[in-house]
């Protein structure tokens, strides 16, 4: 009875748990990020326009380090909320000078509005 009681103060307290993740939100969150980066073009950082499912390092036209070209990775729902979270942590010697999102929720959003970004 008491971890009923438990899980109903913990989902009182903090009504996004268990929530889906909000493209709207995401956008809202994602001013964050338009300090360096653009849809539609490159700017400080690359354009993000099509991010989801592109393999990391290979926009047109925009200059990457060598750490994230060479990294292998291709930009899912698990490797974007590492890099969201931690970018230096995710590929070391990124030139993304971004300290993250820590919140697990403005990650989840930002990816969710980034999905909608095609």
């Amino acid at each position: 009875m008491r971890e009923w009681v438990l899980a109903a103060v913990i989902i009182a307290l903090n009504p996004t748990v268990g929530m889906a993740a909000s493209a709207e939100a995401g956008a809202v969150v994602f001013h964050k990020c338009q300090i360096c980066h653009q849809l539609g073009k490159n700017a400080v950082g690359p354009n993000l326009v099509g991010v989801v499912g592109r393999k990391a390092g290979t926009a047109p036209n925009y200059n990457y380090s060598a750490a994230v070209k060479n990294s292998g990775i291709t930009w899912d729902e698990a490797n974007l909320n590492e890099w969201l979270e931690g970018p230096k942590k995710k590929i070391p010697g990124t030139k993304m000078m971004f300290a993250g999102l820590k919140d697990a929720n403005d990650r989840a959003n930002v990816i969710e509005y980034l999905k909608t970004q095609k």
